[in-house]
């Protein structure tokens, strides 16, 4: 299910090419996530669209050869100047005066087309990874192009950049090169992604890709040179796509901004999202100061409480809990951050609800629909909300930077949980974390796939906690230390029980 669905879409159909597109939100600016290589479609904005249409108008598009638009087989067809001219016939038929631009990789290219001959169309461009020929890249791409034709009878390693490759392991060739997009570790969900996204076009699509570029390191410096608005270079250190120097190279020619993601691989705004949405809103919307501001010991005594929507007994223990913190703290005034069904249980007992409630992406929707079959396998059901996950952690985000409060509360608010401990920094007041389980347990009758895929976010919620085990000021668990199931967090981790009497108090009963 999708944080949110789009306002309007439609087709915008260029020398008999059709081009599917979608419109999200509404204001200035527009902001235009222009799409990437073929290898994958629109999805894989999907951390940003939701939490920037809520303060502008977005438009997101299909490329040629992906999605929802045509896949032509002639390589002319997907050079470089037609993929420009794609977007800006996608402006024209959305209403598209001018726009914000935000360019992934090869769409770096199409960017800087429109950024430096079509000036009055592109406010600012925001490139991310660019894979645009310049000194520091062209030897890797010229080697790349070379042996791209060759017939080998083995492929390893890069040799599997390779058209006859391609033709005969598709998926090998997706696995092997999103492996190497996420460098980070415990990507596999992106990489799962973007495989199957890869899968929804064709590898003749993608040779015809790749032989239709035509943007050269000359034209490319000559373009960059012209650009005028202003830019901002957004590149991981450890890219293995692109090399970062290469985007260190066209922030100095558009004399842009660069926005170096440390230990970060070609993709940051699909495995650090949280970092890369605030640095688009910091450049591309430019956020209002807050109007005023009181002084630390006038302020009143406020807590935000994150309720989670699965499951009402989390909604009946929160009022409880509440109700206890008003005896302990008379003066206390309790924010509900929380949706449908838990808003019925709190407008029954006369609690506040946030205002921000209403912006959250319904997480009880989603688990309605993945246990439409009458069975739930709760672990692939929370994997997949990943995007609404990301989504309402950005609304609490905003909401607490709006307002202060001297705690945050999040009763199995996962989003919130994991969102911090992503980055520690954000965080700016005490914060409680409870819940009644700690960890995920693999099916038996599906395999090893869900052994590793569990015992993989098993250790990351580990390597998290151990790393920054101040983040949260208290972590309770809801019951009793023999109420924890047995065994291990997976292969070579510890022991569940154990570490959880390490890392939580109890509350001795439900």
């Amino acid at each position: 299910m999708r944080a949110r669905k789009p306002d309007r879409e439609g087709y915008t159909v260029r020398d008999g090419v059709r081009l599917h597109w979608e419109l999200y939100g509404q204001g200035d600016p527009t902001v235009f996530l222009l799409p990437t290589w073929s290898i994958i479609h629109s999805r894989h904005w999907k951390f940003q669209i939701a939490h920037l249409a809520r303060h502008c108008r977005v438009l997101v598009m299909d490329g040629r050869g992906n999605g929802l638009s045509d896949r032509p087989l002639d390589p002319k067809m997907y050079a470089d100047e037609e993929f420009a001219a794609d977007a800006l016939a996608v402006m024209d038929d959305s209403e598209t005066a001018s726009a914000a631009l935000v360019a992934l990789s090869a769409g770096s290219r199409w960017a800087l087309l429109m950024a430096a001959e079509h000036p009055e169309r592109v406010g600012s461009v925001v490139f991310i990874g660019p894979a645009v020929p310049l000194a520091p890249w062209t030897p890797f791409w010229n080697a790349a192009r070379a042996a791209f034709d060759e017939k080998f009878d083995e492929h390893v390693d890069w040799m599997k950049y390779n058209a006859d490759y391609w033709l005969r392991d598709h998926r090998g060739f997706l696995e092997f090169f999103f492996g190497r997009v996420f460098v980070e570790p415990h990507s596999t969900k992106p990489i799962e992604d973007t495989v199957r996204w890869g899968l929804d076009t064709t590898p003749e699509v993608l040779v015809a890709t790749a032989r239709g570029r035509t943007l050269n390191e000359q034209r490319s410096i000559e373009l960059a040179q012209r650009v005028s608005c202003p830019v901002l270079v957004i590149h991981g250190d450890e890219d293995e796509i692109v090399v970062h120097s290469n985007g260190v190279a066209l922030a100095e020619l558009t004399n842009g901004r660069l926005m170096t993601m440390e230990q970060s691989g070609h993709c940051p705004h699909v495995r650090d999202p949280v970092a890369v949405n605030l640095a688009l809103d910091e450049f591309l919307l430019r956020p209002s100061p807050r109007p005023a501001r009181r002084r630390g010991v006038r302020r009143p005594r406020r807590a935000l409480y994150v309720s989670s929507p699965i499951g009402l007994g989390h909604a009946r223990r929160d009022v409880a809990v509440a109700q206890e913190l008003r005896k302990l703290v008379p003066d206390l005034e309790i924010d509900w951050l929380a949706q449908d069904p838990v808003t019925r249980v709190l407008e029954a007992h006369g609690e506040r609800i946030h205002p921000s409630s209403s912006e959250l992406a319904n997480e009880s929707q989603h688990i309605e629909l993945e246990s439409s079959p009458h069975r739930l396998h709760v672990f692939e059901a929370w994997r997949r909300m990943d995007e609404i996950l990301l989504s309402n952690f950005m609304v609490f985000l905003e909401a607490v930077r709006a307002r202060d409060y001297d705690v945050w509360i999040g009763d199995e608010a996962w989003e919130v949980d994991y969102y911090l401990h992503e980055n520690p920094e954000l965080k700016q007041a005490a914060y409680v974390w409870l819940t009644d389980f700690v960890g995920w347990l693999p099916m038996p009758a599906l395999g090893e796939r869900d052994v590793a895929l569990t015992a993989d976010y098993n250790a990351e919620m580990i390597e998290q906690v151990e790393r920054f085990p101040r983040l949260r000021d208290r972590a309770i668990f809801i019951g009793r230390p023999e109420d924890i199931v047995p065994g291990e967090f997976g292969p070579g981790l510890p022991e569940i029980r154990s570490w959880t009497e390490r890392h939580y108090e109890f509350t001795g009963g439900y």
